[in-house]
């Protein structure tokens, strides 16, 4: 009973939001949670700090390459930050999960 969560960022709430509702809409995410966050990092030999939008997927660990191309196609980052992790999950979520997608 594995489960697939996806983390990537948007540079905007628009972003995020489109993303989410093209991978409900492609089938490639039961589930999509946006929230808002403050990042600090390293960027061309300088310290960037900007505000972006989280985007946790959950999906079914057999679409991870599927889902990993479309963010590569969608993102407005030159990096895209795409990190991600099976999960055992209870029952009832994944029998919901694997009926939605």
């Amino acid at each position: 009973m594995e489960v697939l969560i996806m983390i990537t960022t948007e540079s905007s709430k628009k972003n995020a939001l489109l993303v989410a509702k093209l991978l409900l809409q492609k089938k490639l995410a039961a589930c999509v949670s946006i929230k808002q966050i403050f990042s600090i990092y390293e960027w061309d030999n300088d310290i960037a700090e900007t505000q972006e939008f989280e985007i946790t997927i959950k999906s079914k660990p057999e679409l991870k390459d599927d889902l990993i191309n479309f963010l590569k196609t969608i993102t407005t980052y030159d990096v895209p930050q795409i990190l991600y992790k099976k999960y055992h999950s209870d029952m009832k979520y994944f029998d919901w999960l694997n009926e939605t997608i």
